[in-house]
């Protein structure tokens, strides 16, 4: 190898490695430092020296010594070295700990938005210095975060129960869940009637069409009278007045990281993480630009690409060059917005999730430079003669109709149906066929879904988009959210944890404060601020009102129950948090044990349901975190983890017998010895189901029982070899 002739191109994922290697000669090296190399200790203490201006100690990554090792080999046997992570605050920070942990005093930074061959050559022919601002703009916000949650973690875990954590941004996406379902808690259903004639040409045999009345009818007396005068004048409807009129529906911008999260969550039903992991894999492997963008911008060459296509595809009559303003706050301009990388190739991906994902993006980026779409919409208002005498309301009749499809013709999903309408005259009459009304009630607001609360987070300035993936995520994964279908409910932690947050830290979790926070973060990026002055301005007043409500006392009750009362003594109950939930107890504990559960069922003292006849032991059945087990004996001194077993789904746990909890209590069987190796074959159930194990080695039970498995069989299994994991690749014909 020639040193001279060999240069070192450092990437952040080995797909992207194999992808920029492609369009590089023999003389460069490409390699990968999968992800970051270092990272803040988890001890607090040892990460961030608070008396040296906020200074961050770094400790290699676990299992990225053997990275290292071999990354400094290979720069020892080059002569340049090229550090070509993502362009933006973690891939210059990543680029940063390179530099620092290889020791390079010379590298060069090389930044691009599309992984081909004219942006890899590009960026070869322009590298730069390591950004240090938008470095000290990730290292803020790393150092932000992990002060902002150890801190207020560790109140949390003193006031309210251990385990619970908050965040800088999470606890504030928290709250504005949490103030959506108290909206619904607090919502009281109005009545209210609409009202529906059923109309067709006079003397005509055209389908009957159903008219819907413009009044906002809210008493049922109303209702019944307009009904009965329906009725009275069935022979004087008539056509009152039509309004027709086109109109024009433009294509929306193409798409950047938050819009390409709530699109793909309302199209497609991926979640946030789900659609960043599919689009980091098309960014990967060449087919799409920097999937983290909040610009709308489109290169030259991509634009003059786009317009060409679209006349190749559907002629110049759909063509209609469009530029976007960024609305997102501190938009990076020079970036691109995500698009496909060659608006020749119309399918592209490794997966199901990521050819759907590039075909919306496809979609979205051809539409967005497409003719506006136009649409005749007609308004029919019908109702009875002199209806203004008679007090009656009219009732109207809504169709639409697409003149020209502009961009809709490549976006159909996004069309809509046609309803047409009759060509009716004004003054014309109607026959009377029948009039519903119905009785019906508001509803209360919608919970968020991913889509909208990630909308409701950009319009609120906080988070930045590349961060929405991860707020999801964490919510759910901390369990302050379940989906129900694709609505986000707090869990009964979750409001807990919110609950206490807003009475003790409003302005920490606040809009104004959380927007404002990540306008310095961007000053910083921008060299308008540093990084010293941020956090201590920052962490001086925030430590001392942490500090201050640590004297409180600890949130042992959350309220009281309006509805329930001990069944014990009478007295009045405290809704309290259990591990499993909220449940009441009686406001007189420990003097009366008396419980309930949040829905009012008397909690009594575990009451085993038999006892093992071998070792005597009582057998309960109990419900813990992950659902219904059972237990054989109490813990103890000397038992400290009596032996437990989960009952199945299928099985209702207040029925379950004695005999059924000594058959789940008998995993993990040992079914004898493997001749092979003399080790025991064992059957038992883990997280993904029933399997069979011996020394290590381990198959899944399909279609045996895991109570009724035989040596015989587990050995077969065993013997037969594993089925590869993931997808096969597709032969070469």
């Amino acid at each position: 190898m020639s040193k001279a002739t060999k240069h070192l191109v450092i990437v952040e994922s080995p797909s992207k490695a194999k992808t920029v290697g492609k369009y590089l000669g023999d003389e460069y090296i490409v390699m990968s430092s999968v992800g970051h190399i270092r990272d803040l200790p988890k001890n607090n203490k040892k990460a961030i020296d608070i008396e040296k201006d906020f200074k961050p100690h770094y400790e290699i990554s676990a299992g990225k010594e053997k990275v290292i090792r071999e990354l400094e080999q290979a720069v020892h046997k080059v002569d340049e070295v090229y550090l070509a992570s993502d362009p933006d605050r973690e891939g210059e920070a990543i680029a940063w700990h390179l530099q620092q942990v290889l020791g390079l005093k010379h590298a060069k930074r090389i930044t691009y938005t599309e992984i081909t061959k004219e942006a890899i050559l590009h960026a070869i022919a322009h590298p730069r210095g390591i950004d240090q601002d938008l470095r000290h703009a990730q290292e803020a916000r790393r150092v932000l975060d992990r002060l902002v949650g150890y801190d207020l973690s560790g109140l949390i875990w003193k006031k309210v129960r251990y385990g619970l954590s908050a965040g800088r941004v999470q606890s504030p996406a928290l709250r504005i869940i949490m103030e959506r379902e108290r909206e619904i808690r607090a919502f009281v259903p109005e009545v209210y009637y609409t009202l529906t004639a059923t109309l067709t040409e006079s003397g005509a045999k055209s389908n009957p069409l159903v008219y819907t009345c413009l009044e906002d009818v809210k008493k049922k007396e109303r209702a019944d009278e307009i009904v009965a005068k329906a009725h009275a004048k069935k022979s004087a409807w008539y056509v009152k007045d039509i309004e027709s009129g086109e109109v024009k529906r433009s294509p929306k911008a193409p798409f950047i990281t938050s819009t390409i999260q709530q699109v793909a969550s309302t199209r497609l039903g991926f979640s946030p993480s789900r659609t960043m992991h599919a689009a980091q894999k098309l960014y990967q492997n060449g087919f799409i630009t920097y999937m983290r963008t909040d610009s709308t911008n489109l290169s030259k060459t991509a634009h003059e690409s786009i317009l060409a296509q679209i006349t190749k595809v559907y002629g110049k009559e759909y063509v209609e060059s469009r530029t976007f303003s960024g609305k997102v706050k501190n938009a990076q301009e020079a970036h691109e917005a995500i698009r496909p990388t060659n608006m020749g190739k119309l399918s592209a991906g490794n997966t199901d999730d990521e050819k759907r994902l590039y075909d919306l993006i496809y979609t979205r980026t051809i539409a967005s430079q497409m003719s506006d779409a136009k649409t005749l919409r007609t308004k029919i208002s019908a109702t009875i003669e002199n209806n203004d005498k008679e007090n009656f309301p009219e009732f109207a009749l809504n169709g639409s109709r697409i003149l020209f499809e502009g961009w809709l013709k490549a976006d159909p999903v996004a069309r809509g149906e046609d309803v047409e309408v009759p060509a009716l005259r004004v003054g014309q009459k109607l026959d009377f066929i029948d009039i519903q009304s119905l009785e019906k009630f508001t509803e209360p607001p919608s919970r968020y879904t991913e889509a909208g609360l990630i909308k409701e987070l950009e319009k609120r300035g906080i988070g930045r988009p590349a961060t929405y993936a991860s707020i999801m995520k964490t919510l759910e994964e901390r369990e302050y959210v379940e989906k129900i279908g694709r609505a986000l409910k707090p869990t009964d932690v979750g409001d807990v944890v919110s609950t206490f947050l807003e009475d003790n830290f409003a302005h920490y979790i606040s809009d104004s404060f959380t927007a404002e926070m990540e306008d310095k973060l961007d000053h910083i990026a921008n060299g308008e601020a540093t990084y010293e002055k941020v956090l201590g301005d920052f962490y001086k007043p925030f430590t001392k009102e942490v500090k201050e409500k640590s004297t409180t006392a600890k949130l042992t009750n959350i309220g009281q129950s309006t509805e329930f009362v001990c069944p014990i003594c009478g007295s009045p109950m405290d809704i309290k948090l259990a591990r499993t939930g909220k449940f009441l107890s009686c406001s007189r504990f420990p003097e009366c044990l008396g419980a309930l559960t949040i829905d009012g069922l008397e909690i009594q003292a575990d009451k085993p349901i038999g006892n093992d006849p071998e070792s005597g032991l009582p057998i309960f059945v109990r419900n813990g975190r992950f659902g219904p087990f059972v237990q054989l004996g109490e813990k103890t001194a000397k038992v400290k983890k009596p032996r437990m077993a989960s009952i199945p789904k299928e099985v209702n746990p207040t029925e379950v017998t004695v005999e059924q909890a000594l058959l789940y209590l008998s995993l993990p069987r040992t079914l004898g010895v493997n001749p092979k190796n003399d080790k025991e074959v064992i059957a038992n159930k883990g997280r993904f189901g029933p399997y069979v194990g011996c020394d290590g080695d381990f198959r899944s039970l399909k279609n045996i029982d895991v109570y009724k498995v035989t040596l015989e069989e587990a050995l077969e299994l065993l013997n037969t070899p594993k089925k590869p994991r993931g997808f096969a690749k597709k032969k070469k014909e």
